[in-house]
């Protein structure tokens, strides 16, 4: 698939869920490498008023998607692929006042099961917030519910 075709995709995909748009995460760069979205720092993901630490359920958010949508990079079609697992490990806070960018990667693709990895970071990717592993179950396209990502249709379900 063309980086131009995977990126129109990531962004449907990115704007049928709610939560995402509540929190104005946007795609920033897809190719057969990974995915990268971005998460803009505002006051309302701030989860520590005293520090301006973000709290830890918006990055949480962040590297579910991200790794979740790293899915759409490894496979040639669209499909519905819920999270198994996704253990994260902070490094540090992130920094009040910058944006947050979230890197993720298939580094295992098998019949049943996608295996991802990824990390959360501001200004320097070598410097992380947080690093990621996932996996991610394989349902198939016909499991995905009517909707159709890969072609920019989307379908009623009987």
């Amino acid at each position: 698939m063309s980086e131009t075709a995977l990126m129109a995709m990531a962004g449907r995909f990115l704007s049928a869920l709610r939560h995402c748009q509540v929190l104005q995460m946007r795609v920033h760069h897809a190719d057969a490498e990974g995915m990268t979205l971005v998460l803009p720092w505002s006051a309302a993901i701030v989860g520590n008023p005293q520090t301006g630490a973000v709290h830890g359920g918006v990055l949480t958010t962040l590297m579910d998607t991200t790794c979740g949508m790293a899915t759409l990079c490894v496979l040639p079609q669209f499909e519905v692929c819920p999270t198994l697992d996704l253990r994260i490990d902070y490094m540090h806070p992130a920094q009040p006042g910058k944006d947050i960018h979230g890197h993720a990667q298939c580094y295992r693709v098998t019949r049943d099961v996608i295996f991802t990895r990824g990390t959360a970071y501001q200004d320097d990717p070598a410097q992380p917030i947080c690093q990621v592993v996932g996996t991610f179950m394989r349902l198939g396209q016909e499991a995905r519910g009517g909707i159709r990502f890969g072609s920019g249709l989307k379908e009623g379900r009987a």
